[in-house]
């Protein structure tokens, strides 16, 4: 059970996932993570990001190539209409970072929907229509609004925010305080 499943049940959460694109200047196609960061500790980043998803029996590949997120997100979007949202959701994590798959890949992102039972032929006629992309542009806009500048940034009441991948004690502590 991830970070997010086990705060839901212990605090009792309604948890709203909005598609935020960290680095929208990334290509179609990707990109070489060291020529995005050059000077990029890829190996020491990996354990770090092993270590902080054992407790979650999350593990990380060496990322070699940032892919851009877009398709992903409105892919995701179609899966909340869909009433998918959350298997869909942790299927693109996993492909990503535990597999190293290009999640900006439409053939990749039919076969999460495939594994997440959402109608693969409806997903790809809405990325390839685009039927998201100003429902995206609209969150875009209301997280600067917000100051949102990285993912994951969890706000909190509409006030307080937690920005980064945290440890839970952190989230723990934030919400007995509310």
């Amino acid at each position: 059970m991830g970070l997010v499943d086990k705060l839901k049940k212990e605090f009792d959460l309604a948890i709203e996932w909005l598609g935020f694109e960290i680095h929208p200047e990334t290509p179609p196609e990707g990109m070489p993570l060291i020529k995005m960061f050059p000077r990029a500790d890829v190996d020491g980043m990996t354990r770090r990001l092993n270590s902080m998803g054992a407790p979650f029996d999350l593990t990380f590949q060496k990322i070699v190539n940032i892919s851009n997120s877009r398709l992903s997100l409105e892919a995701g979007e179609f899966a909340k209409e869909q009433g998918r949202f959350d298997e869909f959701h942790h299927a693109v994590f996993e492909t990503y970072f535990s597999q190293g798959k290009d999640i900006g890949d439409i053939v990749v992102l039919e076969q999460i929907g495939k594994g997440s039972r959402l109608d693969t032929a409806a997903l790809r006629s809405a990325l390839e229509t685009g039927k998201y992309r100003k429902q995206l542009d609209k969150v875009k806009e209301g997280a600067a609004g917000l100051g949102v500048t990285a993912a994951p940034t969890f706000i909190i009441n509409n006030a307080d925010r937690i920005v980064g991948a945290q440890p839970i004690e952190v989230f723990r502590e934030r919400l007995r305080s509310l």
